[in-house]
């Protein structure tokens, strides 16, 4: 005699995954929630769009400092091959904070690769391996544009009364990336390593 399988008990049921779900979107891209923060949806909205700017060209930066982590050759591999790794955790932190003051003030943060790309003003490199010096340049002109975006957007949040936006701004992406600029900066200056 063959045992019949028996009925599954009704306290697993709802155990098992269900992967194939699909829905629409609850919130578009560029739209702010109302949420209970003393800011106009104005000053929400202006602070949304200008923190996926800098979190866009931010992800961008981070990535550049990985890929330079791996492909850096030369002289100074081992020292460029720690720093660019160090800076990169430093701007994965700041990709995160960004992420998270846009999710706090309602909006939706970028976080799509793709759509990254899009929205990224930072200039693509070369999918192959750049010389040390072309590195750093790319670097720090990549600082540059994200400083002077995350500087315009900080004063304008400070207008608007986003003291948040405006701090977050200040005190971390902009402080971070001058310190980085400096360090790689100090790397492109013609100096020999030993003298004769």
């Amino acid at each position: 005699m063959t045992a019949k399988p028996s009925a599954e008990p009704s306290d697993q049921r709802g155990s098992h995954p269900l992967p194939r779900q699909d829905g629409g979107e609850i919130q578009r891209f560029g739209t702010v929630r109302q949420l209970p923060l003393g800011l106009s949806h104005e000053s929400r909205m202006y602070s949304c769009h200008r923190l996926n700017q800098v979190l866009a060209d931010t992800q961008i930066l981070y990535s550049l400092y990985k890929k330079h982590h791996w492909t850096v050759r030369g002289v100074t591999s081992f020292q460029l091959h720690q720093l660019f790794d160090a800076h990169a955790a430093e701007q994965l932190a700041l990709v995160d904070a960004l992420a998270e003051r846009v999710q706090s003030l309602g909006g939706v943060a970028v976080g799509d690769p793709r759509h990254v790309a899009e929205l990224s003003s930072v200039a693509r490199p070369p999918d192959g391996v750049e010389e040390v010096p072309a590195m750093l340049a790319r670097l720090l002109k990549a600082h540059e544009s994200i400083l002077v975006e995350a500087r315009d957007a900080a004063a304008r949040a400070a207008e608007l009364g986003d003291d948040g936006t405006n701090d977050l701004l200040v005190s971390h992406v902009i402080r971070t990336g001058e310190a980085q600029v400096w360090f790689l900066a100090g790397h492109l200056v013609d100096t020999p390593p030993v003298r004769i």
